[in-house]
């Protein structure tokens, strides 16, 4: 299934915001994005504070010790995420993936019974927010992507290229095709959840492409920032933080799996 993103309507514009959210999945530019958006050093320190759902592992995030009831353990996860989320300015900025998101909102619920939605209690916990949705059209490259990652261990690289991320050994990628489509199933069904989410909501965000992003990220940094009441022209001076790892065996892998499945 493939989504008409230009068929989204216009997002949402107010004249200033306290937070951000950037809604994505894996493999789509986020953490090029919040590397760029963190280089300018007005716009906060996003990440995916709340990657895990776990509240154990969000207190470990944030070393914290455990308190004697849930609701205070969780005051205190949220008060230290804004702070990190904030990185010194006055903007808080955030990366949510959407395996953990359900988890996250059932947790804010708690923090916010009076707030009857999603929306609101994320307002509550963090101020008037831009909502960004960074989606990449092309889900069997970014399928692709995610698997090739997890058997090469390698997710990111500086554009001189030293690793910035390894989570495993390294070992040479070799397809899997099954993988791949367990992956874009997955893929597919976190983009419909995501637009879905968006209407229940009454959000229109602000979208952003992977292809956008990846082709020009100065540019879509000054739109980010101008949206969100900053100065623009703090884009010029930010530098590319991370490469592109797509290489010829990833088109191999395309190509490949397209002839497998061409009658699914």
């Amino acid at each position: 299934m493939r989504f008409q993103l230009d068929a989204m309507p216009a997002y949402d514009a107010y004249d200033a915001y306290d937070a951000y959210v950037i809604c994505t999945s894996p493999r789509s530019g986020s953490t090029l994005l919040c590397k760029l958006l963190s280089a300018t050093g007005v716009a906060g320190r996003p990440g995916s504070h709340f990657h895990e759902p776990s509240l154990v592992a969000w207190l470990e995030y944030y070393g914290l010790e455990p308190c004697a009831g849930e609701l205070d353990s969780l005051k205190a996860v949220f008060d230290a995420a804004r702070e990190k989320g904030r990185g010194g300015t006055d903007l808080f900025g955030l990366r949510l993936q959407r395996h953990s998101f359900d988890f996250f909102q059932q947790k804010l619920a708690l923090l916010h019974p009076e707030e009857q939605t999603d929306r609101a209690r994320m307002e509550a916990a963090f101020g008037r927010v831009l909502f960004l949705h960074l989606t990449r059209a092309e889900k069997l490259e970014q399928a692709i992507s995610f698997v090739k990652a997890q058997q090469t261990g390698l997710w990111h690289k500086a554009p001189d290229g030293r690793e910035l991320e390894r989570l495993s050994a390294p070992r040479e990628p070799v397809y899997d095709g099954p993988a791949i489509k367990a992956e874009l199933d997955l893929f597919e069904a976190f983009e419909r959840t995501w637009i879905e989410w968006f209407a229940v909501q009454g959000i229109n965000p602000l979208t952003i492409t992977y292809d956008a992003l990846s082709e020009d990220p100065q540019h879509i940094l000054a739109e980010v920032l101008t949206n969100l009441g900053l100065d623009g022209d703090l884009a010029k001076d930010v530098e590319l933080p991370v490469a592109k790892l797509a290489d010829a065996t990833n088109q191999d892998w395309a190509e490949r799996f397209r002839q497998d499945y061409a009658a699914s």
